[in-house]
């Protein structure tokens, strides 16, 4: 007898609580080996693949793409064991199911037998490779294979007393955001299932609608022929239409919530000072002359923020407001602010006081492009120290950024631009870099924050000075 098993949306780790269906990777019928990336979902930290711990026929998909799913709710069911006839459980939750038969195991028709996963989430995948998929009979055509587009809102409204065909919160939310009544929509789903694209297509048809009137309204013609005392305002609908509401979700959403955490908790103070970067960027000219990988200018400033922090350890630092404590850390995991499509990222240099700069460079650049393919694992942006900032990137010269929480400092560094600056008693062109610090005034007071700012900016001006500390 085969056995039916619900594979539920795991724990991804860092506190995620919810995940978002971005695509299925599989489909009602196929069959799916130990450890077979299943689906494809995004969390507030990034987007990966979540790996199935059952071999056997997929017999249940729970939840449409685009829809999010709390930790912990059924993402599919499997059905193993030795049977020539596996039969999908019920919907539930916007399940996508077929009836299925012969699912078979190479020519003997018999299906993998039930085998758990001894890995599942490891680095978001195990060491076995996933199996080729295969497809066997099924009597009903594949959800995924009906058209995307949906059907028009038809103009004859549901009766109302009858129940709504709608499943999904995600898609109730959406429409009671909007004002949109449910009731009057007919779905593109199976047996009229509103889908989240329903919704969408209302909701951009009645966009251009109340748009179209506003112009009309507001027309020449309808300045002449209206009579003043019976006319309605026209100014509402087209304001209406003006208005876009963005959910904060995803990363987004996630950076939201760090920042105003950070700005609720930290007393933060930000301290600058300019610098001459003349010498550093001669020094760097000097080591890509040489030969071998090309240092970058990220990897040097980072590389003079590590001996920083070995001279002022206070500011690789976190406060525990539970204990009431400073939480000092010995090993330096050196985050980096990266702009994405997808939003602020900041990935993390693990043990960054042990590299040098060429391991430093090729390091962010690894994390960079991960992070601008959105494949950067949670591990890959928790667990930072010390956060660097390069906003110069943008072309501005200074900021006062909020503090990554929970660490207690950050340096920011604007763009290396000609300027006239007074050199050995003389006024001369030089390449000028500002530098910012802002720091948790619980860890340490100004004299701190002051000296470790001032080192930072007398290695950018004479890099010799960080020989002397190595």
């Amino acid at each position: 007898m085969a056995q039916v098993l619900e594979f539920k949306l795991p724990d991804l780790g860092e506190g995620l609580t919810e995940a978002e269906i971005v695509r299925w990777l599989v489909e009602v019928g196929d069959v799916v080996a130990v450890d077979q990336p299943v689906v494809e979902v995004e969390t507030a930290k990034a987007m990966v693949e979540v790996p199935c711990p059952y071999g056997g026929v997929v017999t249940a998909r729970f939840g449409a793409e685009g829809t999010e799913l709390p930790v912990g709710a059924p993402l599919l069911t499997v059905a193993v064991g030795e049977t020539a006839d596996a039969r999908p459980s019920g919907d539930a939750g916007g399940a996508d199911t077929a009836r299925t038969g012969g699912a078979g195991d190479g020519a003997s028709g018999r299906e993998p037998a039930a085998e758990g996963s001894g890995n599942v989430l490891v680095g978001y995948g195990t060491s076995q490779a996933p199996a080729r998929r295969r497809r066997v009979r099924s009597a009903a055509p594949a959800v995924n294979g009906r058209p995307r587009t949906p059907e028009p809102v038809r103009e004859t409204a549901r009766p109302a007393d009858g129940p709504v065909p709608v499943i999904s919160p995600l898609v109730r939310r959406l429409a009671r955001q909007n004002g949109l009544d449910l009731r009057e929509l007919t779905g593109s789903g199976p047996d009229g299932l509103i889908l989240r694209a329903d919704v969408e297509h209302a909701l951009a048809l009645r966009s251009t609608t109340d748009r179209d009137r506003a112009d009309t309204a507001t027309g020449p013609t309808a300045q002449v022929t209206a009579a003043p005392a019976t006319a309605a305002p026209a100014v509402s609908p087209g304001r209406a239409a003006s208005v876009t509401r963005v959910p904060l979700k995803g990363i987004r959403g996630a950076v939201a919530d760090k920042l105003s955490r950070s700005r609720t908790e930290i007393p933060d103070a930000t301290c600058w000072v300019d610098a001459d970067a003349t010498e550093l960027m001669r020094t760097r000219a000097a080591m890509n002359a040489a030969g071998g990988p090309k240092i970058s200018v990220l990897a040097l400033l980072a590389r003079i923020c590590t001996a920083a922090l070995a001279r002022f350890p206070e500011l690789n630092a976190s406060v525990d407001t539970a204990a009431r404590e400073i939480v000092r850390y010995a090993d330096v995991h050196l985050g980096f602010a990266a702009q994405t499509e997808r939003g602020l990222v900041v990935p993390v240099v693990r043990d960054a006081h042990t590299r040098d700069a060429e391991s430093l460079t090729a390091e962010f650049a690894r994390l960079t492009e991960a992070a601008r393919a959105g494949t950067l694992t949670p591990a890959e942006l928790t667990g930072g120290t010390f956060t660097l900032n390069n906003y110069g990137v943008f072309g501005v010269d200074g900021s006062t950024p909020i503090i990554n929480h929970p660490e207690a400092a950050m340096l920011g560094v604007g763009r290396i631009v000609p300027k006239p600056w007074v050199h050995e008693g003389e006024l001369a062109v030089r390449q000028v870099v500002q530098l910012s610090l802002t720091f948790d005034h619980r860890v340490c007071d100004g004299g701190t924050a002051g000296g470790f700012l001032r080192y930072v900016a007398d290695c950018v001006e004479q890099p010799a000075v960080l020989l002397r500390t190595l």
